[in-house]
């Protein structure tokens, strides 16, 4: 039996990467999906594929763009159930290169984005029968790296909100973050323009794994399922590292 049968979710970051592959999970274990994304091209391919569901194209860095999103979830669906929450930029450049316009920008995209939807959306989360937010961090939220501060702060920051959030909205909606390492995705190569050799940056985050090799989306995207489902059921406040065992090596 699908493991999200009916279950109604927003997917934020869906049109790549690794908010691509979780929604694709989801999907293919019977959610109802609203898919958010900046890429109107991406997302409405994504949206053919995943029959059934429902793209809405904008920024989460806009607080009307949330609400409008939860009224799309509720508008189609009459409810929801779960919010899967992976949009996010680099912001790369050092605290003194660092634009103040940037800077903002990835507060507002990877951490402000968060609270924006959470407002909107818990009040329909409590009336589901299990409410549950999953976040998108990073093990930048316990790992620093040259030319990422806001990145490094913004995860950070999400790991402290996923907790707090965790503590206020129990037992009726559970909150978890995952924190990947590197993965195969956009972003990563992007991160990687930060150093000097970027090919070489991410041969060796791959190699610097204890499993080297560097993560999937679908790696990423079986972690979430399970945090996502009844699976979990007994697990609330937690941030769940998935890094190939990078943090250990």
């Amino acid at each position: 039996m699908a493991k999200l049968k009916d279950k109604v979710c927003i997917v934020t970051g869906a049109t790549s990467g690794m908010g691509k592959g979780i929604a694709e999970m989801l999907h293919a274990e019977g959610a109802k999906l609203v898919l958010s994304g900046r890429n109107e091209e991406r997302g409405n391919d994504l949206k053919a594929k995943l029959k059934g569901s429902v793209f809405v194209p904008g920024d989460v860095a806009q607080p009307e763009y949330n609400e409008k999103l939860v009224k799309a979830a509720i508008d189609q669906f009459g409810k929801l159930d779960i919010l899967s929450l992976n949009a996010g930029i680099l912001g790369l450049g050092n605290v003194v290169e660092l634009s103040v316009s940037s800077w903002q920008n990835t507060l507002d995209i990877n951490l402000s984005s968060i609270f924006y939807i959470s407002k909107y959306a818990i009040p329909h989360l409590q009336k589901a029968e299990a409410g549950n937010i999953l976040i998108n961090a990073s093990i930048a939220a316990y790992k620093s790296f040259p030319n990422h501060p806001v990145y490094c702060a913004t995860k950070g920051a999400t790991v402290a909100l996923m907790k707090q959030m965790a503590v206020e909205y129990a037992p009726k909606i559970r909150v978890n973050a995952i924190c990947p390492g590197p993965v195969d995705t956009p972003l990563i190569w992007d991160s990687a323009k930060a150093f000097e050799d970027p090919e070489a940056a991410v041969q060796n985050a791959a190699d610097a794994t204890l499993l080297k090799r560097l993560g999937t989306p679908e790696d990423v995207a079986k972690l979430a399922l399970f945090l996502l489902s009844d699976d979990s059921s007994w697990i609330t406040g937690t941030a769940m590292t998935i890094d190939g065992g990078i943090l250990n090596a």
